[in-house]
């Protein structure tokens, strides 16, 4: 079998357009500006229309563009960061983390998930449901496992369901002493409903945060965030602190 000598490969148009269009977007246009139609791009850098939504559309995976419907094509607002390394040594729901709890059922979790807790395969846990939201549009969607054993004293009294017995179950969790927390990332496509929460279709990419929260020797929880690759970038290490490659700095917790 011969080799490719990938410096003899010419460079793809589009490819070659979306670097334009990005040099255009960092210095004429500014965050939520609606760009020129699709004939006056094509018309400006004397392409096909067929090539200019070529690199339209990879701009939109790279979280540079957003298409607004009714609205048009914008440009993004610069990837919120998201510190996900060993400072961020707290419960789920402590502080101000950036996560609205949604809703909170008991269910029978996937099998991985019941191994990891270490409970029965047919026994349910507090599954509470929380979304992340900057800028206007979704950019994460979480799924926490609690098992019984972790929040001993919750009562279905206290909050029957909703919003409101997710925020119970998050503050009964946080009397335990969290001992060590451990985190595992890896990218992914987005199913059905992550796809409708996150606001893309599915089959985009995503980024699968895994968090296993450790208290008395024993998983106590476990999380399984999933965040839009087009408008998150992850951080890890002790600052959090987190570089934009274009446009203003934006730091999150």
């Amino acid at each position: 079998m011969g080799t490719t000598q990938l410096e003899s490969v010419p460079e793809p148009k589009y490819w070659h357009l979306r670097t334009m269009l990005s040099e255009a977007l960092d210095s004429e246009f500014s965050v939520g500006e609606i760009l020129p139609n699709e004939r006056d791009l094509a018309a400006r850098f004397g392409v096909a229309r067929a090539t200019l939504r070529q690199a339209l559309e990879q701009l939109e995976l790279e979280g540079r563009l957003q298409r607004r419907r009714g609205v048009g094509t914008t440009v993004a607002p610069p990837r919120v960061g998201v510190a996900v390394g060993p400072r961020q040594h707290a419960w789920p729901g402590t502080g101000d983390d950036g996560w609205r709890p949604a809703d909170c059922l008991a269910a029978v979790p996937p099998a991985a998930v019941a191994e990891a807790l270490g409970t029965g395969r047919d026994e349910p846990v507090h599954t509470v449901r929380r979304s992340r939201v900057t800028h206007g549009r979704p950019v994460a969607a979480e799924l926490l496992y609690i098992p019984s054993a972790s929040v001993p004293d919750l009562t279905a009294i206290d909050a029957p369901s909703g919003a409101a017995r997710a925020r119970a179950v998050l503050r009964e969790l946080q009397r335990l002493e969290l001992e060590h927390r451990e985190n595992a990332v890896e990218l992914g496509s987005a199913g059905a409903e992550d796809a409708k929460e996150l606001d893309r279709l599915p089959g985009a990419p995503v980024l699968v945060v895994t968090t296993r929260y450790l208290a008395g020797g024993r998983t106590a929880a476990l999380s399984v965030a999933t965040y839009r690759a087009d408008t998150c970038r992850l951080t890890f290490g002790d600052s959090g602190d987190m570089e934009i490659h274009h446009g203003p700095e934006t730091r999150a917790s």
